[in-house]
């Protein structure tokens, strides 16, 4: 049996689920409405304040997908009552952000100003040379995250660049002369 899987999901107060035809399931909480389609073969049941996943048999499909669909269904209940923020940090001379509206401008060293779009139920906030990107669907907050780090990765020899607040950068040591 799946460690994680056979954990069941508890449902907090003030989260509603709907659970329809082809394992469609729906999360709505105080912070918004998540809506996913999971995989059908799996049994999803919804009972006495917390849903369960069970798995039809032992074969090695089922077994993979079985942590996966609770973990999901998880991320989903802790979204829509919780959200879920990444924090990234800019290191560099001149490498700045600015925002406005929903338009996020990052001056990196490149000959011209990046700007990216706020997607669909994502926020960033700057708070001097830190971003925060926040919403309800944590894979949507992680692909933002990760597509503004790769605007300007951080490299080894100084640390420049954009880096999760979490991470830690290995330094090399630069070269050396000749004696």
């Amino acid at each position: 049996m799946s460690r994680i899987g056979k954990l069941p999901v508890a449902i907090p107060a003030g989260v509603e689920i709907k659970l329809e035809e082809g394992n469609v399931i729906t999360v709505k909480g105080p912070k918004g409405t998540l809506t996913r389609k999971l995989v059908e073969d799996l049994k999803i049941t919804v009972d006495n304040g917390e849903i369960s996943v069970e798995r039809p048999n032992d074969l090695k499909r089922y077994k993979s997908l079985h942590g996966l669909t609770r973990t999901l269904i998880n991320n989903m209940v802790i979204g829509v009552t919780e959200g879920y923020s990444k924090v990234l940090e800019i290191n560099g001379v001149g490498y700045r952000a600015a925002k406005s509206g929903k338009k996020l401008t990052l001056t990196l060293g490149y000959s011209h100003p990046v700007e990216m779009e706020d997607p669909e139920g994502i926020t960033t906030t700057l708070d001097g040379n830190k971003i925060t990107v926040s919403g309800i669907d944590k894979e949507k907050v992680g692909q933002f995250a990760a597509e503004i780090r790769k605007k300007r990765p951080p490299e080894p020899y100084k640390g420049k660049g954009i880096k999760y607040e979490t991470e830690t950068i290995r330094r090399k040591v630069g070269k050396t002369g000749k004696k």
